[in-house]
C-alpha cells in the first residue's frame, strides 16, 4: 500500500526541462536548486523529494537523455551508421559546449554522475556497435577491426572535433566519417 499522492509527472518533466535550461545556461557547477524550482514553478523541497542532490537532479536528466534517443536499426547499415552518426553530430551541435564539458568534469569528479553518463554512452556505444558487426557481416567493413574500435572512430571525432578544434559538426562531415570507417560505396 503506498501512502501520500501519487507523483506527479507532470511536475517532474517541468523540473527535468529547467534542469536542461539552467545546465545550458550555466553548466553543471552553475546549476542551482533554487534556480531549478523557480523556474518550474515548484517549491524547492517538491524537488527535493524527488532527487536529495544537484548529481542525482542530473542523473535523472541523463537517464530522460538516453530515453529520448530510439534507434531502430534497419536492413542498411551504410544508411544506419550515416543517419546514427548524424544525429549525434546533430545533437552535439545544438547542446552548448561548456554543458558537454562541464558534464565530462562531473563524470570524472561525482560517481553517481559519471556512472550515469558511462551508461547513457554505454547504450548508445552497444546500439552502435552492432550495426557496425551487420556491416562487417556484410563486408562493408573489413572484419580484422573490433567493432567497438570502429564506433571510436566514428564518434570520438565529433568531440574533438566539439570540444578541441571547435570546428562545425555538419551533416557532410558526418557523412564523411562513415565513409572514412566504410569506404566508398559501391555501385551495382
Amino acid at each position: 500500500m503506498t501512502r501520500g499522492r501519487p507523483r506527479d509527472t507532470a511536475i517532474e518533466g517541468r523540473l527535468l526541462a529547467a534542469a536542461a535550461e539552467e545546465l545550458r545556461h550555466g553548466g553543471y557547477d552553475g546549476l542551482s536548486i533554487d534556480r531549478v524550482a523557480e523556474r518550474a514553478g515548484v517549491a524547492k523541497t517538491t524537488l527535493y523529494r524527488r532527487w536529495a542532490s544537484k548529481a542525482e537532479l542530473v542523473v535523472a536528466l541523463i537517464a530522460m537523455m538516453r530515453e529520448e534517443i530510439p534507434f531502430e536499426p534497419s536492413d542498411d547499415p551504410r544508411a544506419d551508421l550515416t543517419a546514427l552518426v548524424t544525429a549525434i553530430a546533430a545533437g552535439l551541435s545544438e547542446t552548448p559546449t561548456t554543458l558537454i564539458a562541464d558534464l565530462a568534469a562531473a563524470a570524472a569528479r561525482e560517481p553517481r554522475v559519471g556512472e550515469s553518463v558511462r551508461a547513457l554512452w554505454a547504450e548508445r556505444h552497444g546500439a552502435v556497435t552492432a550495426v557496425v558487426a551487420k556491416a562487417q557481416e556484410a563486408g562493408l567493413v573489413l572484419d580484422h577491426v573490433a567493432p567497438a574500435l570502429l564506433v571510436d572512430q566514428l564518434v570520438g571525432p565529433l568531440y574533438y572535433r566539439l570540444l578541441v578544434t571547435q570546428e562545425p559538426l555538419t551533416p557532410e562531415y558526418a557523412r564523411t566519417l562513415v565513409l572514412s570507417v566504410l569506404g566508398p560505396e559501391e555501385s551495382p
